[in-house]
């Protein structure tokens, strides 16, 4: 098949990797950029592509397969329904919307026009994720019971020189937890409710630098989680992965997931059971499962290749990600206002 040719919409940090993930891709070529900023267009010419100034006028004249939306999260709705009406497949980078309405807009939309619309969860694509979901399928951990989860890093000062990043909102419970929420969907199942507190000792600000998460799930797990980013660790998956390209890789787990025949620590796929049902002072016997070497993004671009040819459904589709939203604001809801907030609930 011809190269699926691809608009990119904005050329942030993200957008600039799909640029160079779509130019790397035997599968993938870039047909325009869709940008209003001086590097944008510095970009496009670099690449020898149209840059536009309205991605609308990139939908309509690019002569595109796809598109990839890297803007700001309050423009994701009026972008994702511009490729929607047009038909073009939409690779939407996470979080879906600023808003669950808007969410929900959206993923109507795909539904009802049979445009699919993929959200970009990377992690879903990471070979850690896809072993560990794999392994907990076919039951090697048995019935499932708790789960355990860390995200500590600690952000340099300058990261918040920008107002809305000291404010409500601009933590980390919207930021970073929506991947772990996600990667806590995927492995254990629907969350069911939660409840949380946060605190911001370390910088003072009005926004949380710390929150603890007590989870509900609808098979009748439970678990929790706890994160921060004033802490410097190894105890965050981009880290502890591999597979981020703005960290450096040390070897280690931020996810315990506990079942009745055995225990497994994400990423390092640590498998700790009893051989042979053994008694509980019995030794513990590690096995180390063995995921391919791959590499979350491309993975992620290679899906969504075969998304917009047809070939398969969406892993992460417009309402996986609207209940991952719905998961995280109900987070941040529990942490305002106290008490156990169901997910269900926020999307009444």
């Amino acid at each position: 098949m011809d190269p699926l040719r691809i608009g990119v919409m904005g050329t942030g940090i993200i957008g600039r990797e799909h640029v160079a993930l779509i130019q790397s891709s035997p599968d993938t070529t870039l047909a325009a950029i869709a940008d209003v900023t001086d590097s944008g267009r510095a970009l496009a010419e670099r690449h020898g592509v149209p840059c536009f100034a309205d991605y609308r006028e990139m939908l309509d004249q690019g002569r595109l397969d796809a598109v990839i939306v890297a803007l700001p999260n309050a423009l994701h709705v009026d972008a994702g329904l511009a490729c929607i009406e047009r038909g073009l497949p939409t690779l939407m980078e996470k979080p879906i919307a600023d808003t669950l309405a808007g969410g929900l807009r959206l993923a109507e939309a795909s539904e009802a026009a049979g445009v699919p619309m993929l959200v970009g969860h990377h992690r879903r694509h990471s070979p850690d994720m896809v072993e560990s979901h794999r392994a907990i399928q076919a039951g090697e951990l048995g019935d499932l019971y708790t789960v355990s989860g860390m995200w500590l890093c600690r952000k340099d000062d300058d990261y918040f020189d920008q107002a809305w990043r000291r404010e409500p909102g601009g933590g980390p419970i919207l930021i970073n937890l929506i991947h772990e929420i996600d990667c806590l969907r995927f492995l254990c199942g629907e969350i069911a409710t939660v409840q949380a507190v946060t605190a911001n000792k370390a910088r003072g600000f009005d926004v949380e630098d710390s929150f603890a998460v007590v989870i509900t799930f609808t098979n009748g797990m439970i678990g929790s989680f706890v994160g921060s980013d004033a802490v410097p660790s190894p105890f965050i998956w981009d880290v502890a992965s591999g597979q981020s390209p703005s960290f450096l890789h040390e070897p280690g787990n931020c996810y315990v997931i506990g079942g009745r025949n055995g225990s497994l620590a994400v990423p390092g796929m640590e498998l700790w059971r009893y051989d042979d049902n053994g008694h509980w002072r019995d030794p513990l016997v590690r096995h180390r499962l063995q995921p391919p070497r791959t590499h979350c993004y491309p993975e992620q671009l290679s899906h969504f290749v075969a998304v917009a040819r047809g070939q398969v459904e969406p892993i992460v589709s417009a309402r996986e990600g609207v209940m991952t939203l719905a998961a995280t604001l109900a987070v941040a809801k529990a942490a305002r206002e106290g008490g156990t907030v169901k997910v269900g609930d926020m999307l009444c």
